[in-house]
């Protein structure tokens, strides 16, 4: 049998990692309710605050209105303007460069267009470079910050340190993209795959604090999709979990997928696929509107956007295409219900802002389902903002973790 314990630094860390989750879920508390939310003595809490107070994490924040004439309970809160946390997100095509306080506020925000299938190494020097000009244009202090947060779609390695295949969006594989990171900029790196980042932004800002599971769907240019179990998201053994865009759904025959194999369901029900469909069955005959809309801008890139406005107005052709979409999305997110039984769905990206894509989808969710499979599922109430902010969270999360040290 193996006996192992946590030495006094783990167990200083771990207490200063619950006290800043505290103050992040609930706001400014009182040492005591600290006490009491946390089951550590009055002395232990005070000896906690006192450390991070002239740290400057956190910061005394008022006082509790009291009846009586006994002293008032001074309130804590975490100090959002001592710390600010760098993030890098790389998406196809699209990477985009950020800096965010304690509590999310935004210091700096800029997009840069990028090659698919980039040089990564030439990538991360242009994109370390921009970076560090940005803190510097920004005057943010070197000793403020955090560290780098870093979100790239595809696969990570199981060390979460390199990206193992980011599927057409830097050409090389098994690129160790924190450690270059590092390198570059002088600060710790934290890496994770851009659809878990954003999960990680949704419940930040939401300050979520139910264990039940949960299931984050994002449909951009593909779709990608994240998971909780008791209140943590999931990896899975090969940094694969939740990959609901790559179920097979055609058995045979159908297109090739970005990751390799045929009949995906990022290849019939993402943005991409419906206007790839709609593109090739365009004609005055079976897609009408969708035919008038494009010959009145004809130097315009069929965009699923088109696709939906002309199925809501009507359009029988763009009506079938946009149904085997959402028949195919429903069909697998069913799956998502009956397998994790999760307590709230959450849906990201344009399609969801489209009342007509969302309206079907909610509709096709309640065909062949039971009443005792209830699930919330709603559009995010941080919809498309949070790609702004995702990755430098990853930071303040890692700090947090850390317990701040």
């Amino acid at each position: 049998m193996t006996l192992s314990g946590d030495n006094l630094m783990r167990v200083k860390r771990s207490n200063r990692s619950a006290l800043l989750y505290a103050l992040h879920q609930n706001g400014a508390m009182s040492r005591k309710r600290l006490s009491q939310t946390m089951g550590l003595t009055p002395a232990a809490i005070t000896k906690i605050t006192a450390d991070m107070l002239s740290e400057g994490l956190i910061r005394e924040s008022g006082a509790l209105p009291t009846a009586s004439a006994g002293r008032r309970e001074i309130l804590l809160e975490i100090h959002p303007d001592s710390r600010c946390a760098l993030g890098v997100l790389i998406n196809l095509r699209k990477a985009t460069l950020s800096a965010v306080r304690m509590n999310g506020t935004s210091v700096f925000l800029e997009e840069l267009a990028i090659p698919a299938q980039a040089d990564a190494d030439k990538t991360t020097e242009l994109l370390c470079a921009r970076l560090m000009a940005l803190t510097e244009e920004h005057e943010l202090p070197p000793e403020q910050i955090l560290g780098v947060g870093v979100a790239v779609r595809g696969i990570l390695t199981p060390d979460c340190r390199s990206v193992a295949d980011s599927f057409g969006a830097l050409a090389q594989k098994d690129y160790p993209l924190c450690d270059r990171i590092e390198a570059l900029t002088g600060y710790h790196a934290v890496l994770e795959n851009n659809v878990r980042a954003l999960f990680a932004a949704q419940r930040f800002f939401d300050r979520e604090g139910s264990d039940g599971p949960q299931f984050f769907l994002r449909c951009e240019y593909g779709i990608g999709a994240a998971m909780t179990i008791d209140g943590q998201i999931q990896h899975g053994s090969t940094q694969q979990c939740a990959e609901i865009g790559h179920i097979p759904v055609i058995r045979r025959g159908g297109k090739l997928c970005s990751c390799g194999k045929t009949g995906c369901l990022e290849t019939v029900a993402s943005p991409a696929a419906i206007a790839e469909a709609a593109a090739d069955a365009l004609s005055e005959r079976d897609t009408p509107i969708l035919w008038r809309a494009h010959r009145a801008a004809p130097d315009k890139p069929m965009d699923v956007e088109d696709v939906l406005t002309a199925a809501a107005g009507g359009d029988a052709g763009a009506g079938r295409i946009v149904d085997e979409a959402v028949i195919a999305l429903a069909g697998a997110l069913k799956s998502v219900v009956y397998l994790l039984d999760p307590n709230r769905i959450v849906l990201y990206g344009r399609m969801f802002d489209h009342p007509y894509f969302l309206s079907r989808l909610l509709g096709e969710m309640q065909e062949g389902m039971d009443g005792s499979h209830a699930v919330a599922l709603e559009k995010s109430r941080y919809n498309r903002t949070l790609d702004r902010s995702a990755a430098a969270l990853l930071a303040v999360r890692d700090c947090f973790d850390r317990g701040g040290m």
